[in-house]
């Protein structure tokens, strides 16, 4: 299902689309089994593809990458909710987790 939602046709010769098929039912399978709601898992999707991005099309280095992780969440677990934005449906515990897994 989600190489339909991704809309991937040439699976089976891409190694590319192979492998970002693979990124993301990682990521997927791990949210599940952390028992997120369908609000995480969507923001926790949002999470992986951003990061994705900022590598392919921003070229960003690991650790420039690893700082906007870090800005992304720096307001979860705050009562100000603009300043995490999407990212406030997750608990300072299952960030640290996310963190863990990244």
């Amino acid at each position: 299902k989600l190489e339909d939602f991704l809309n991937f046709k040439q699976l089976k010769t891409s190694l590319k689309e192979a492998i970002l098929l693979d990124y993301y039912t990682a990521g997927f399978w791990w949210a599940k089994e952390m028992d997120f709601s369908l609000i995480q898992l969507s923001g926790f999707m949002d999470l992986l593809n951003f990061l994705l991005e900022n590598l392919s099309d921003k070229h960003m280095t690991l650790g420039n990458n690893l700082k906007e992780l870090g800005k992304a969440m720096a307001g979860i677990g705050e009562t100000d909710t603009e300043r995490s934005g999407d990212l406030n449906v997750f608990s300072i515990e299952q960030a640290k987790a996310i963190i863990d897994y990244l």
